[in-house]
């Protein structure tokens, strides 16, 4: 196993230890969760950039490095529901489009296409995992609630008008056709 793709399993074993963090009560879990989960996700941009520098990507890597860095964010998105920071509504749109946009690309897979990741697609991640890391930080009372529910209401917005971006591209992935990557 590369050294990227082993960047990308402590990034999904990371999750259970930010949800551990944020849900066991102690003096500054919060932070303590918070500063987890900031550094499992800065482990993909090192992944990405250990993976291009080397020559290539893995099978391994790059069907797992997407779905570890949806489980770290989402599940960081619905723990801060439960401290009260985020709304139920706004984290379960995100999760809608998540799973519509993973159906959407499985459904390629299976017509033999693969959907590669956009950019905006990427700038999404980032803005939602930038939203639950100020998220973290107001649950630990660095700030107050209202910034990280802006934080996440822009992810939100953001978020959607990239899975309206792949969504576009959905009646050509369906019939089989092949789409560029921008």
């Amino acid at each position: 196993m590369s050294v990227a793709d082993q960047l990308t399993v402590a990034r999904a074993v990371s999750v259970p230890i930010v949800v551990a963090l944020f849900a066991i009560p102690f003096a500054s879990h919060d932070y303590w969760a918070t500063g987890v989960f900031c550094l499992a996700m800065t482990t993909d941009w090192f992944d990405g950039r250990i993976a291009r520098r080397s020559g290539g990507t893995s099978p391994f890597g790059s069907l797992l490095d997407p779905v570890a860095d949806k489980l770290l964010v989402m599940a960081t998105l619905i723990v801060l529901i439960d401290q009260g920071v985020f709304p139920a509504w706004m984290v379960a749109a995100i999760v809608a489009r998540e799973l519509l946009i993973s159906g959407l690309r499985q459904a390629a897979v299976e017509r033999g296409v693969v959907i590669a990741a956009r950019d905006l697609g990427k700038l999404k991640t980032w803005s939602q995992a930038v939203a639950a890391a100020v998220g973290g930080l107001a649950a630990a009372g660095a700030w107050r609630h209202d910034i990280a529910w802006w934080a996440l209401l822009f992810a939100l917005a953001l978020t959607w008008i990239s899975g309206l971006d792949y969504a576009r591209a959905a009646p050509r992935v369906l019939r089989g056709r092949a789409v560029a990557a921008p």
